[in-house]
């Protein structure tokens, strides 16, 4: 037989429930969804903003404690914290993302290229935030090197990285607690709350030990986790939890058979936690309940939890709004992340864009892809394109499925990320900056259309000076493809010859080939430049580029390819009439018709063969 001596902390959350100082009642305020909302920031309280350079509160705040108010009395939606962030302000931005989203597919480009994956798994961002922060470039310089030195900080520190993961996580399992909702049992709802408070604590004690030695923007969690854990409401918040987690201690003695059974169980000594701010003593509650019976109080020690665990999250919920907003901007340089992360895998490279100045200079990029392409099987070719000025008008031609359309969606991804402060899908980017992005390279024809095919095109058209603005990024695709060539070429020239007035990089493709051949011999602007997709010995496209224009658009090419000739289109006839004669049903073709070469085969598509890019 032995003699054991046992230690145990009591942790129940009921014995907290009916353990709890009914004399803390008298200092608890009844609850108010918006109790704090008003109550101005300290001056000198760092803010986590990780999007502007100037740090700002960027929430609506009063909407925001609403929520978290509703959401720790009774749980929430997620909708309702992604509806609150999906509002929040942003830097000051001239981009529109109605004049580019849908040709450059930029919901796909966020949910497949710019994917957050955390230890092998893909967390889902608060998608509309997200596809806010990257549409909507900042036109202040300063913050977009603001963001870049962030993500830079961020790709080369594997331990930053790390923390901000680490961290990113913690934020999620709050937002997750607060949509949580209260068990059946007894004290279900205080557990939940419990829970709730645990997860600020775990926050704030991460934010306030990790990115030791940062010197980007990421500094400030740290310092924001350091000022929220001195401050008055966390030692209050720290008070309770340890209140809950260690109410006393029981010393027992317990004796033990041969056999291993229990045979004795003694409470030795049992010491309340006096150390805690908490306590009181236990003549100091009695008399506490009889002088709230004497007044004709009735206050069960659930409602005296409850009102001290609003307290305490009153006094909390100025940080945890911050919370909301760290957790959307962490997902911005996590998405960029990602991007790096996929384009290794494909052994490619990806770079931080050098803007410069409008006017200033063209754009140069070294193997640029396609970041659309890089979720699927192949792997993206790059390719290099250059500018001698900034406000060029770029004709490019060639045959179709040659990599033209790609080229220009290509441009404008890169325009895109570059300007958002996030990784470019290149090795080198030098961009200039400007103040938005007209893109029109998917013409679909609707059956609500108003116009035939001309006049969607001239709609189309109107509509590009009707919302471009000086210094734009204009991307058009088949310019004027939709009548007859002398008037399209009629309509594209003017369309050319006004585009340089508003200052703005055009690249536009078309098969007007006569056209371009007048206008590379007798240019009627300055800065008119021209590429053609480059051909191998056999007229087939290396889905590189190269100055000049094209001299054939190689539709017979295409036709061969397809079976669109006369020997084959003949002989098509012939077999019809051949089995009306016998009154047979005509047999199908068995003629194996090629696929077309352009998804497989664009310059910025997967690829087997090298590309070839001359830069004169």
């Amino acid at each position: 037989m032995s003699v054991m001596a046992l230690r145990v902390d009591h942790r129940a959350t009921d014995a907290f429930r009916d353990n709890v100082d009914r004399d803390h009642v008298s200092e608890v305020p009844s609850v108010s969804l918006v109790m704090t909302s008003k109550a101005p920031l300290a001056a000198d309280t760092p803010i986590p903003d990780l999007l502007c350079e100037e740090a700002e509160v960027r929430v609506d705040l009063d909407d925001l404690h609403q929520t978290l108010a509703f959401a720790f009395a009774l749980g929430t939606s997620l909708d309702a914290f992604e509806r609150v962030l999906a509002a929040a302000a942003l830097p000051s931005s001239t981009w529109d993302r109605k004049d580019f989203e849908r040709d450059i597919f930029l919901e796909d480009l966020v949910t497949r290229a710019l994917r957050i994956r955390i230890g092998g798994r893909t967390v889902a961002p608060c998608l509309p935030y997200l596809l806010r922060a990257i549409s909507e470039p900042p036109s202040d310089l300063r913050v977009v090197a603001y963001r870049q030195r962030i993500l830079a900080e961020l790709a080369s520190g594997p331990e930053l990285r790390r923390d901000f993961e680490r961290v990113y996580q913690r934020l999620v399992a709050l937002r997750a607690a607060f949509c949580a909702e209260g068990g059946s049992r007894r004290g279900g709802d205080t557990h939940r709350r419990l829970e709730i408070l645990r997860s600020v604590q775990e926050v704030v004690d991460d934010l306030a030990g990790a990115f030791a030695g940062a010197t980007s923007g990421v500094a400030r969690i740290r310092a924001f986790g350091l000022a929220v854990k001195e401050s008055e409401a966390y030692q209050r918040l720290e008070a309770l939890l340890d209140h809950e987690r260690h109410l006393g201690t029981v010393d027992l003695r317990v004796r033990v058979g041969i056999d291993g059974t229990l045979r004795t169980f003694q409470i030795v000594r049992i010491r309340e936690n006096q150390d805690n701010p908490l306590h009181t003593s236990a003549i100091a509650r009695f008399f506490s309940r009889l002088r709230l019976f004497l007044r004709g109080y009735r206050v069960t020690s659930g409602e005296v939890t409850e009102r001290l665990l609003d307290d305490v999250f009153s006094g909390m919920e100025r940080p945890i709004a911050l919370f909301i907003q760290l957790l959307g901007d962490m997902e911005f340089y996590l998405a960029g992340l990602g991007l790096a992360d996929l384009a290794r895998d494909k052994g490619l490279p990806v770079c931080l864009a050098e803007l410069v100045p409008p006017g200033e200079a063209g754009l140069a990029i070294d193997r640029l892809y396609n970041p659309l392409l890089l979720a699927g099987k192949g792997k993206p070719v790059p390719s290099n394109l250059t500018t001698t000025h900034g406000d060029a008008v770029v004709i490019v031609t060639g045959p179709n499925s040659g990599g033209k359309t790609r080229l220009l969606q290509s441009i404008g991804l890169a325009q895109l990320l570059g300007q958002a402060g996030l990784f470019v899908t290149a090795e080198r980017a030098v961009l200039p900056q400007l103040a938005g992005m007209f893109v029109s390279l998917i013409e679909e024809a609707r059956s609500d259309q108003p116009e035939g095919q001309l006049g969607m095109e001239l709609l189309r058209i109107r509509r590009l000076f009707e919302e471009l603005g000086f210094g734009s990024l204009v991307l058009l695709d088949e310019l004027c493809s939709g009548t007859n060539p002398s008037e399209g070429e009629e309509i594209a020239r003017l369309v050319i010859s006004l585009l340089p007035e508003l200052k703005s990089p055009v690249f536009l493709t078309t098969h007007l080939l006569t056209l371009a051949t007048h206008l590379e011999e007798e240019p009627p602007v300055p800065h008119l430049e021209f590429l053609q997709v480059d051909l191998d010995e056999n007229e087939r496209p290396t889905y590189g580029f190269r100055s000049g224009v094209a001299k054939t658009s190689l539709a017979h090419k295409t036709a061969a390819r397809l079976g669109v000739t006369r020997g084959e289109l003949a002989e098509l006839i012939a077999k019809k009439k051949r089995a009306e004669s016998l009154g047979e049903k005509p047999l199908p073709s068995t003629r194996r018709v090629a696929r077309p070469l352009a998804p497989e085969k664009s310059a910025f598509a997967p690829e087997r063969r090298r590309l070839r890019v001359t830069r004169r």
